[in-house]
């Protein structure tokens, strides 16, 4: 980080926002030609009709910092300005320099602070949680979240039941101390259950294959392995315990949330909880048709393409939620 200790200040601001998607697309017709599924078997499942994919030699980096630059420009910021950047990926360049740092430097940002934070779908969330956390302490006055995956590098193109529904992308926010003192984070939480672990993973070695998962394995080593069924029961019901656990915590209600920010993580699963929610399906953004589940980056995506429609103020309340790998799950309610 690259300023000293300030006294903390009265609130936190959402400052700017930005996105980065690959220009190249992946529509279900085109996935029908790769692997043995249509365009109607993945709609009806998933809600997905297309996807981006990188192209040769693009990097989780560049999508990340493309990305932050738009939120920094959005801000009114230079990268200079930023006292530390996070980074939520799975699919980092290389397992060592992090790509925070990269991205610090394709910015033009160094000595800014910077590290990488793994937690799959949860990636951004946590990042929003930690950068608040900073901030409200007076450890920084400027951060830039971003969540920014190319999971296209770790599909098994092979198998249908996972290579339709991810994505490539990158959504990204700058957050800034605020005079305000009712501006912020009003509640956050990060919860984790490893034991769970094995019904999203990607295995290096056949030993990292959980026993009982040997013949739900796709058959090809360092590529996404999901059980569907555990992890859909496990999404619609966290989702929904997230949001009332917030509420509850806050003393605000349905009424008072401008917009619940999910993980897209597949339309049916979205939709169950926000019935059992008693939420009116345009309060919960939903985007997953035309980018798929970007991991990470989802959150970050369909938060910058609220602020830039227009739809959300200062002073609105808005509850990020996400659940994914670990198994993990995350909430936060700011006060715009």
């Amino acid at each position: 980080m690259t300023r000293r200790h300030t006294p903390p200040p009265a609130g936190v601001r959402l400052a700017g926002t930005g996105m980065a998607v690959p220009t190249r697309r992946l529509t279900n017709h085109d996935l029908a030609k790769i692997v043995d599924t249509n365009d109607e078997w993945i709609t009806q499942r998933t809600g997905i009709k297309s996807r981006a994919r990188v192209s040769e030699g693009e990097k989780t980096s560049d999508l990340a910092a493309q990305a932050v630059q738009q939120a920094l420009e959005n801000a009114g910021m230079t990268p200079d300005e930023l006292d530390l950047l996070i980074c939520a990926t799975m699919t980092p360049d290389m397992i060592c320099p992090a790509t925070a740092a990269q991205v610090v430097a394709k910015l033009g940002a160094v000595p800014c602070g910077a590290f990488d934070l793994n937690i799959a779908c949860t990636g951004l969330v946590a990042a929003i949680n930690t950068a608040n956390n900073f901030i409200a302490s007076g450890a920084c006055e400027n951060v830039a979240v971003v969540g920014a995956e190319v999971l296209s590098s770790v599909v098994n193109w092979d198998d249908r039941r996972t290579c339709v529904l991810f994505g490539d992308g990158a959504g990204a926010a700058v957050l800034t101390a605020s005079d305000d003192s009712t501006q912020g984070c009003l509640y956050q939480r990060l919860s984790s259950d490893g034991n769970r672990g094995n019904s999203l993973y990607v295995p290096r070695t056949e030993k990292d294959i959980p026993p009982g998962e040997e013949e739900a394995y796709s058959g090809k080593l360092n590529t996404l392995q999901m059980n569907g069924k555990a992890v859909y029961k496990f999404a619609v019901t966290t989702l929904a315990d997230c949001v009332a656990e917030a509420l509850d915590a806050t003393g605000l209600t349905a009424a008072d949330i401008k917009m619940v920010i999910p993980h897209q993580s597949n339309i049916r699963m979205l939709q169950s909880a926000w019935k059992r929610l008693g939420f009116d399906q345009d309060k919960v953004y939903i985007n997953i048709d035309r980018f798929g589940n970007t991991s990470a980056a989802s959150v970050g995506i369909c938060l910058h393409e609220l602020m830039d429609q227009g739809r959300l103020d200062p002073g609105d309340h808005v509850i990020f939620v996400a659940q994914g790998g670990g198994l993990s799950w995350g909430t936060s309610l700011w006060r715009l």
